[in-house]
């Protein structure tokens, strides 16, 4: 057997408040579903033997080099602020160096921890399946995003509302640290443990920044960007709870989350967003909240707090205006421009609003505008032709849109009720649609015959309407 992991645990290395040490929980009869081995080569891992990856990811055996750990972090979720939180279902195995730089190697449901506030540490295989297709097609959408190493069967079964099938995901990541990392030090007015998390996230994340509030606007920049990728192909994430805010700028921690079909801006998958906090159309003042909370605890670090909070605050207001900066620039390429200019906003939301009006299929209705086919995702396709007839006369006659739009809008997204009927399968120990799907997925902006069932929207008794977190 050969399994090589070359670790170095900086992040073992911060003061001991930061973390708990803490060991995976062995589980009974670990069965590897799926390794990805293209990302364990930009880790610099080597492996040669399934069952050496089943016991390993499944955490059964600790591999050398490793410091297991769970790490400390609050958070405010859905607005309410939760003084500790922590992985109370995920360790840390460490943080290797290879060819793609220093990522995390992290278990998720491996067990409880000292942040399991009561729950039993474990995840079931669909959220497991759920969150490894997802993130892997959200990295092949270039969006910003943890990535999915490994995912295990564990032989036991996990309860929630029934007993269901028990799983472990072995998730990467630039790195875990989370806004809700820095709240818990500053609410603890742990300003020792508080400065030398900041100092580690500069020198691991935003070398290039000279104070907290570079910091803060790197960061910044980071979410902002991340999120109009996710407005760009109608992804909703669900959770955006300051704990689910990974300062790296990934998408991180892939629970209610889902991707639109037909659009409308006030779309909600999430069972427990009553109140529609985090709906599609909310997620950039979402963003923008969640950056106050970082900025709120950073203050403590500037040492003339009243100036600290002059510039924190105009940090945070100048956000809205480049998130819109970005959004125009996105969604001009969406609808084929190579560049906005004044009046694009009111074309697309004029395009936006007759989508939402009509039901219209978000991806479809913007891949099919290099096609000609547009019209057909509309029940009145003459409100359309009138739009499209102002597109037309904005598109400038050397440019090619058509090359711009297919290039800008992906032909194939995770679709709810295809996840869904993967985890179904799943369920039942067929495996193959999952890999399908995997393989569907790995490249969204290719029109393949073979795999076109998986572009199609919902019939109606197909379709989605709530998601669920795995725990």
């Amino acid at each position: 057997m050969t399994l090589n992991i070359p670790f170095d645990n900086s992040y073992a290395r911060l003061p001991a408040q930061l973390f708990s040490l803490q060991n995976p929980v062995p589980v009974k009869a670990p069965k590897l579903i799926a390794f990805n081995h293209s990302l364990a080569n930009d880790l610099g891992i080597t492996a040669d033997d399934d069952e050496a990856l089943a016991q390993v990811f499944a955490g059964n055996q600790t591999p050398d080099g490793a410091t297991p750990l769970a790490q400390l972090y609050a958070g405010h979720q859905f607005g309410h602020w939760n003084p500790q939180l922590g992985d109370g279902r995920a360790v840390l195995l460490g943080e290797t160096v290879g060819p793609i730089g220093r990522r995390d190697i992290q278990l998720k449901g491996a067990g409880r921890t000292p942040y399991s506030r009561g729950g039993d540490g474990r995840a079931w295989l669909g959220p497991v399946l759920r969150e490894y297709v997802i993130s892997e097609a959200m990295h092949a959408l270039g969006i910003p995003t943890t990535r999915a190493l490994a995912a295990v069967e564990t032989g036991e079964t996990v309860i929630r509302e029934r007993a269901l099938p028990g799983a472990v995901l072995t998730r990467v990541a630039s790195s875990h640290i989370r806004v809700g990392s820095f709240q818990v030090l500053a609410a603890r007015k742990d300003l020792d443990g508080l400065r030398a998390l900041y100092e580690y996230a500069v020198d691991r994340h935003y070398p290039q920044t000279q104070s907290p509030v570079e910091f803060l606007n790197a960061v910044a920049t980071a979410q902002a960007e991340l999120v109009v990728k996710w407005l760009s192909v109608g992804f909703i994430h669900g959770v955006m709870n300051t704990d689910n805010c990974a300062i790296s700028g990934e998408t991180i921690d892939y629970g209610p989350c889902a991707f639109m079909d037909d659009f409308h801006p006030m779309t909600v998958f999430s069972s427990i967003d009553h109140q529609r906090r985090y709906a599609y159309s909310n997620q950039p003042d979402i963003i923008v909240w969640n950056m106050a909370q970082l900025a709120t605890s950073l203050v403590p670090l500037m040492p003339d707090q009243d100036d600290a909070v002059a510039s924190f605050t105009a940090a945070v207001h100048a956000i809205p205006a480049q998130i819109q900066r970005l959004w125009n620039a996105a969604f001009s390429a969406k609808i084929g421009l190579q560049s906005s200019q004044e009046g694009d906003h009111a074309l697309i939301t004029d395009l936006l609003e007759l989508m939402a009006n009509q039901g219209a299929d978000f991806t479809n209705t913007f891949r099919t505008l290099a096609t000609g086919k547009a019209r057909d995702q509309f029940h009145d396709p003459l409100a359309f032709d009138i739009w499209h007839e102002r597109l037309q006369r904005r598109v400038v006659p050397e440019a090619d849109p058509k090359a711009v739009i297919l290039a800008t809008n992906p032909a194939i997204i995770p679709r709810n009720h295809h996840v869904e009927a993967m985890i179904v399968a799943a369920t039942d120990g067929n495996f193959a649609p999952f890999h399908r799907l995997n393989d569907a997925l790995s490249r969204p902006f290719e029109e393949r015959s073979e795999v076109i069932d998986l572009t199609q929207p919902p019939q109606q008794n197909e379709r989605v309407h709530q998601t669920f977190c795995g725990t």
